[in-house]
């Protein structure tokens, strides 16, 4: 278990210390639950009620509230940026694996630089390139000429399929499937052809992709995530789509072909949408939206109704279906006027 004094966790997450800096931290609570070997923060207002009766060893919080805390503070003006350098102290180690594993197979020109670890029944394809520092985890499948950046790490039972790029210090979860095929087919007298897909994927530096997620590969150019996007679990990126640079995509999203999301976007879980639209930079979307047609101004963008009691609910879908009919009839008074 990792342990660091206060004077040790202020320097590494950049705050100042009000207190005893001797004091021994083994990990991280919140304001109600935090006890005496443990650091807390603040970063909602509407917890600061706590701040008086926590008993955590020391709490990060802006400089302004340091006289409302009971305990050693640890002043910074972005405390949930504090709390999260200091998560990163304390984050348990995942695997004891280390070098190749026996069980692991690599085909004969596949590279793999130093300091990387292969775990048990991974499968690396020809033409692999792996990059210094990665870790493969165990029964992961990467395909055939891709090319990984330095320190990737690909927990267990993550698929890569062929021709994928990946940068470097990209985490990937497991159950993520990277390069599938897009859905594409061509109508032809009742049946379907396939549309094969022979683009890539392309993953910028810094990228996260959360468990259980899905990029297809493009049709023709390539499917692009670009540079420190982080993506969620269960979330679906067709073929040809683009997301910009620092966009973050919550759960179950579901983004459609040929679709761009610009730079710095906050896309709210279970947002769907459609296919070749073009969505602006510092777009929030919140959850639930349906996205039909380009967003071309930053913003904030919703749809649908919150959720309420089931007999309102339905006075209400009656209604909504006689909008047309009484737009109408208000038209028709003006006109009359």
């Amino acid at each position: 278990m990792s342990q660091w004094t206060l004077a040790e966790i202020a320097d590494k997450i950049g705050a100042t210390l009000k207190g005893d800096g001797s004091v021994v931290i083994s990990g991280l609570a919140t304001l109600q639950s935090a006890g005496s070997s443990e650091v807390s923060f603040l970063a909602n207002q509407n917890y600061a009620k706590y701040l008086e009766q926590t008993n955590a060893a020391a709490v990060i919080l802006q400089p302004e509230l340091a006289e409302q805390c009971s305990t050693n503070v640890l002043m910074m003006s972005n405390p949930y940026m504090g709390y999260a350098l200091a998560s990163q102290l304390f984050a348990p180690v995942l695997s004891t694996l280390s070098g190749i594993s026996p069980s692991a197979h690599i085909a004969e020109d596949a590279v793999i630089e130093s300091d990387c670890v292969v775990g048990p029944n991974a499968v690396i394809e020809s033409g692999v390139r792996i990059g210094k520092g990665s870790t493969i985890g165990a029964g992961c499948y990467i395909g055939r000429d891709t090319i990984l950046g330095s320190a990737v790490q690909l927990r267990p039972n993550v698929t890569i399929y062929h021709g994928v790029s990946i940068g470097s210090r990209v985490l990937i979860h497991s159950g993520t499937v990277i390069g599938s095929d897009g859905f594409g087919f061509a109508p032809n007298q009742g049946d379907w052809v396939k549309i094969e897909q022979l683009g890539g994927v392309i993953i910028g530096d810094d990228v996260e992709i959360g468990a259980g997620t899905t990029i297809d590969r493009g049709a023709l150019d390539d499917t692009v995530i670009e540079q420190g996007a982080k993506l969620d679990n269960q979330i679906q990126i067709a073929h040809n789509v683009r997301v910009g640079a620092y966009s973050v995509l919550a759960a179950c999203v579901g983004v459609s072909g040929s679709s761009s999301i610009g730079r710095h976007c906050m896309i709210g879980g279970g947002v769907g949408i459609a296919g070749h639209l073009e969505i602006t930079d510092r777009v929030q979307i919140t959850g639930m939206t349906l996205v039909t047609h380009h967003i071309k101004e930053p913003g904030v963008y919703s749809s649908g109704t919150a959720v309420e009691p089931n007999k309102s609910w339905r006075k209400n879908v009656a209604r909504f279906r006689q909008l047309d009919q009484l737009a109408r009839r208000v038209r028709d008074l003006e006109k009359n006027r």
